[in-house]
């Protein structure tokens, strides 16, 4: 069935997938021994389906102890206005000042008509953090490249990971936003490709059954556009040096 029909499935053992529908990013929910923990949260207008995937599985709004935010972008952070209240909302901490102050020139909400209601992150998150919610633990890596302050959340013993916009499957790669940076992304990519991981699911898009062939793919495209950028400039300054001899 074509994800857009999908609204819920279960993707591991009491972790499921709320399928985002555009503009929206996929939601992720883990049902913990200890603690229910919600990766990203979607645009606001997302927050419905949010709610019946949550039902779905027998949890409740109130339900979520964690939110956890893979990085700053509107379509990850919209639905955080409605978790604030009764979650503990994470974020790195060089997302979470940008989404505290609303900042337009990194989230690309209010050119995308979408409303981010201003709120705070009450945990920064730094490289390697620890969360062990009994029956899962989720290690924080940070990934800056895609932004700033993008993360990814690797199990450790179970080899999986939550890539949010950092890669896709097929070694499809992220667009560089602003705060963003192709050396920091390529160097981020290779990180995590030291890693064993048998599973990657990205904020866009299908599962990644095949993580290895997506990160060196991912890896190789990453290294081609950088010196397709650089090449595209040293051209134009030499056109640009022709011109001014004419």
């Amino acid at each position: 069935m074509p994800q857009d029909e999908l609204l819920i499935d279960e993707v591991e053992t009491q972790i499921y997938i709320i399928y985002g529908k555009k503009p929206s990013c996929h939601v992720y929910v883990i049902k913990g021994t200890n603690k229910n923990v919600l990766i990203d949260t979607g645009v606001k207008g997302n927050f419905p389906r949010v709610v019946e995937g949550l039902t779905k599985i027998g949890l409740k709004v109130s339900d979520i102890h964690l939110v956890i935010n893979t990085h700053e972008h509107f379509d990850h952070v919209g639905g955080n206005i409605f978790f604030h209240e009764t979650a503990f909302l994470a974020a790195h901490r060089f997302a979470a000042t940008k989404i505290e102050l609303q900042d337009e020139y990194v989230m690309h909400s209010a050119i995308h008509g979408e409303e981010i209601l201003k709120v705070k992150s009450h945990i920064w998150l730094e490289d390697r953090l620890l969360f062990d919610i009994g029956n899962y633990k989720l290690k924080i890596f940070h990934t800056p490249g895609h932004t700033s302050g993008c993360i990814c959340i690797y199990e450790p013993f179970k080899h999986f990971m939550f890539t949010g916009d950092t890669i896709f499957d097929k070694g499809v790669i992220s667009k560089i936003s602003d705060s963003g940076s192709f050396g920091d992304y390529i160097n981020s990519l290779e990180r995590l490709d030291t890693l064993k991981t048998n599973k990657v699911f990205p904020g866009h898009g299908s599962i990644c059954e095949d993580p290895s062939e997506t990160f060196t793919i991912a890896i190789r495209s990453s290294r081609q556009k950088l010196d397709d950028y650089k090449n595209q400039l040293l051209k134009e300054l030499q056109d640009k040096k022709l011109e001014a001899k004419q």
